[in-house]
């Protein structure tokens, strides 16, 4: 059986956008910040999945602006803690991945802005 993803499929799964949760979880990962550039990881578009179930276990799919970052070890920890003192999430799983690559057109405007961008 072949694992390649379906033709069409989208490279980013889609977050659970209507758990009543999700808003305190983005809330959460707003709070973490890559050490060299001045703006969250929610808003340069670092996160790229947040996954609910029904258990409000949590499941948070992101990257990084590079994969040489120098905080590349720590910065799902740092995400694991800060999902985790949300109120109500039972675990949380942070993955890593590389692909799709991350690229500034995945920052928010509110990123682009506090970046000289726009």
């Amino acid at each position: 059986m072949d694992d390649a993803p379906l033709e069409g499929a989208p490279l980013i799964a889609p977050s659970s956008t209507e758990h009543p949760l999700y808003d305190a979880v983005v809330e959460a990962c707003r709070s973490v910040y890559d050490p060299e550039i001045p703006v969250n990881i929610y808003d340069l578009g670092l996160i790229y999945t947040v996954e609910i179930d029904a258990e409000n276990e949590v499941k948070v799919i992101m990257t990084l602006t590079a994969p040489g970052c120098p905080v590349a070890g720590e910065m799902p920890g740092w995400v694991q803690d800060a999902v985790g003192a949300v109120p109500g999430v039972k675990d949380v799983d942070v993955e890593m991945v590389f692909d799709p690559p991350w690229g500034m057109d995945m920052m928010s405007d509110e990123a682009r802005l506090e970046l000289g961008f726009m």
